[in-house]
């Protein structure tokens, strides 16, 4: 095999970073291109006029290439400008927080990063981990000095989902794979095929200042429609939620919608 690459949306700080890169390593040749800081929240976004520097940076033995760019920066500068060959597969994470629900999977640059891989024509899977429950708690606790047992631990479970694919093949028809698991799921928790829940969120800025604000995300999840064989059904259950994602994807639409919007020729605005 080629390569995998790996990028993250939580930077090149991030405490699951290393652990990750650690046990994908075992697995096979690796690359990794990561922001230069945590660039959560900014979906699939490239950056447009300002310049990206890159820096390289080896820690523990293993190599890293850290831009001031977005995650989808760091895959489309890992396929196609810093190395020789593209790699077979663009991994992503592993997130400090879920990305479980259409409104996270769209905001979620983890995800967003995978989504470039899609676009590249590569198989892409975002990992991601946290609490069904309480995410700002866990987080305080995840991003601290004191987690590394954590995440030594998510990143076997994650490896582990990832070997699994390998051994079967990426699934047909799949443009990214969104692997989530609660943070006190282990190898022995139960794995499922998801479909991906229609849910969203509410307020996230709050103004501290009149006319300024920040993000200061406090609500929970909103929900629209059955949350059966979803994955924020298996996530509150404590099992791993594997939801395939088909982007190139449009829905059908009523009949009376159909006559009233479409039209064989355009007509003038004079009637002509």
């Amino acid at each position: 095999m080629g390569y995998f690459l790996l990028t993250n949306d939580d930077g090149i700080d991030s405490p699951a970073l290393l652990p990750f890169a650690r046990a994908l390593s075992k697995v096979g040749p690796l690359k990794v291109v990561v922001p230069a800081q945590e660039r959560s929240w900014v979906g699939k976004a490239i950056t447009r006029f300002d310049e990206i520097s890159v820096e390289r940076i080896v820690r523990e033995g293993i190599e890293f290439f850290v831009a001031d760019g977005y995650p989808a920066d760091c895959t489309q500068l890992g396929v196609y400008s810093l190395f020789d060959a593209k790699p077979d597969m663009v991994l992503s994470g592993i997130n400090i927080g879920l990305n479980q629900g259409l409104g996270f999977l769209l905001s979620s640059g983890t995800v967003g990063a995978a989504a470039e891989g899609w676009i590249a024509g590569l198989p892409a899977i975002a990992f991601s981990t946290g609490s069904p429950f309480d995410h700002r708690t866990w987080a305080e606790e995840a991003w601290s000095d004191a987690s590394g047992t954590f995440w030594e631990s998510a990143a076997a479970l994650a490896v582990d989902v990832l070997a699994d694919i390998l051994r079967t093949g990426y699934p047909p028809g799949v443009d990214v794979l969104s692997v989530n698991f609660p943070h006190d799921a282990g190898l022995d928790s139960p794995r499922r095929i998801t479909s991906l829940a229609k849910v969203g969120y509410d307020n996230i800025f709050r103004e501290h200042e009149p006319g300024r604000f920040i993000h200061d995300f406090k609500t929970g999840l909103r929900m629209s429609g059955d949350l059966a064989g979803s994955d924020v059904e298996m996530l509150r259950s404590g099992g791993v939620s594997i939801t395939p994602i088909q982007l190139a994807h449009t829905s059908s639409v009523p009949e009376t919608l159909r006559l009233a919007l479409e039209r064989d020729e355009r007509i003038s605005e004079s009637g002509e």
